[in-house]
């Protein structure tokens, strides 16, 4: 097992213990995730390579309206310049994929060769809009809000993490140190449940987490990573060492399996499926 540095996490139960640490407020970075279908045929003049990205390209742009017709429907905040901002953050949004979850060829009678895929992909604003104002918006865009209750700390100083949404979510909280070794806090083997409502301040830990977190040497800074989203997010490959688990993923995967969200059609628009998505962070700093 790798050494955790800074901030120890001490676990209340038999188990080992590691390190960590905290600093300034951070509201998340939204973007919605979907999956969507779409295909692209051959006709005459294109190749199968030609077709493929064709394929790609126009699910990519149905992922963009669809995510854009999702949030103006969703959006019903009070302030009318606030809600034109959201919208227009949208209307100009990027398309990464996720993952390609389903492709493959098949004929049309009157197109012949096409392709078809299905892809989760994450559509992300092209700005920011001011997130203090959606705080108490449920009918918002899922706004996440994360930070400690200092922003500096000294050795054995405990630190706690707080965390606060507009509406409904599910999260998950990771701590990574200087050396890269990532640790989850929540969900953990004694806090199984990791939905949070909306509108009520978290502090972490709290409740029956069995750890506290609390500043040992070496010194220096870490960061809390805070990933959300109203459906419930991907899975890692998780080691449960005490009150708490270790991130086996790498930070890449971390991020990529963790946007893997389990989306349900709940009938949004035919052939997709949403789901609102925030990540947040903050850096710690401790000091003798």
């Amino acid at each position: 097992m790798k050494r955790i540095t800074l901030v120890c996490i001490i676990v209340l139960v038999l188990a080992p213990s590691y390190c960590m640490a905290q600093n300034d407020d951070s509201y998340g970075s939204d973007s919605v995730i979907l999956e969507v279908d779409g295909h692209a045929c051959m006709g005459d003049e294109r190749s199968r390579k030609e077709t493929r990205l064709a394929a790609i390209t126009e699910t990519k742009r149905k992922a963009a309206e669809m995510a854009l017709t999702h949030i103006q429907s969703q959006t019903t905040v009070k302030n009318y310049t606030v809600s034109s901002d959201i919208v227009d953050a949208y209307a100009q949004a990027s398309v990464t994929i996720i993952e390609e979850l389903e492709s493959g060829w098949f004929k049309d009678d009157f197109a012949g060769e096409c392709y078809r895929t299905r892809l989760k992909v994450e559509v992300i604003p092209d700005k920011a809009v001011k997130k203090d104002t959606l705080m108490d918006e449920p009918d918002a865009p899922l706004t996440v809000k994360l930070w400690t209750n200092r922003k500096e700390y000294r050795i054995n100083d405990k630190i706690k993490i707080y965390l606060r949404g507009n509406k409904p979510f599910y999260a998950r909280i990771v701590y990574e140190d200087a050396s890269g070794n990532l640790i989850q806090l929540i969900p953990n083997p004694y806090r199984s449940d990791h939905y949070f409502n909306g509108g009520v301040t978290y502090e972490i830990p709290s409740g029956t987490d069995r750890f506290d977190l609390q500043v040992r040497p070496p010194l220096g800074a870490e960061k809390i990573l805070l990933y959300t989203s109203t459906a419930d997010l991907g899975k890692l490959d998780l080691q449960q060492s005490g009150a708490i688990y270790v991130v086996r993923n790498s930070s890449e995967d971390l991020e990529t399996k963790t946007r893997g969200v389990a989306i349900l059609q709940k009938g949004d628009t035919p052939g997709s499926s949403v789901a609102e998505f925030s990540r947040a962070a903050v850096t710690v700093k401790t000091t003798e």
